[in-house]
């Protein structure tokens, strides 16, 4: 793939990664909650399952959705619900101090964060996008897959960290469990909010 190429998919998925979504929520409310180092598994679990949905777009399954928008509408419904679900979690979370140490609940496991992605319908779609704008035809094919995977990781990762590190900074200043409930409630909103982003 060529440098230009590579800098516009680098821009269009850039956009797409930093912009607020469910991802991001979930990524600031885990970092408030939880801290950096721990929510960095939920932050793997969701750039791997970016790169399992590019793969499966890149290999066929694009071509399904498109072709039975059946698939598309069942994708939005499960999203939907699981979001609604992590929303439910993230307003309900009990009060916890960042400091205390030893035994504490823990943040979204890696596999749950890899899931979200997997019912995400604007992660089908950006991955979707990325494949049909970028991927190039012929014997180039594998190799532009391959530069789209490398160019969503490193997007993925910056982004990922820039959201986390906003929501750690914002847990510094959540020492008191009303502060924490507010600030929950608000995240939990944001993200059953982000919801009605999947049916526009």
């Amino acid at each position: 793939m060529e440098l230009n190429l590579f800098l516009s998919l680098l821009g269009f998925l850039w956009v797409a990664a930093i912009t607020p979504g469910p991802n991001n929520m979930l990524l600031t409310t885990s970092g408030a909650n939880f801290g950096f180092i721990r929510t960095i598994p939920l932050m793997l679990g969701i750039m791997f399952g970016m790169q399992i949905m590019l793969l499966l777009i890149a290999f066929g399954v694009g071509n399904l959705i498109i072709l039975y928008p059946a698939l598309h509408l069942c994708l939005k419904i499960a999203g939907s619900a699981y979001l609604l679900w992590l929303a439910w979690k993230i307003t309900t979370a009990t009060y916890e101090s960042l400091e205390v140490t030893g035994q504490q609940e823990k943040t979204l496991p890696l596999w749950q964060g890899a899931v979200l992605q997997l019912v995400n319908p604007k992660a089908w779609l950006m991955s979707l996008g990325a494949v049909a704008s970028f991927s190039l035809t012929g014997k180039a094919y594998i190799t532009s897959v391959v530069s789209i995977s490398l160019a969503m990781f490193l997007v993925n990762l910056v982004a990922g960290c820039v959201w986390l590190a906003f929501g750690t900074v914002i847990g510094r200043w959540l020492h008191s469990p009303r502060a924490w409930r507010i600030f929950n409630l608000f995240m939990g909103l944001l993200t059953a909010l982000s919801v009605l982003l999947i049916w526009i």
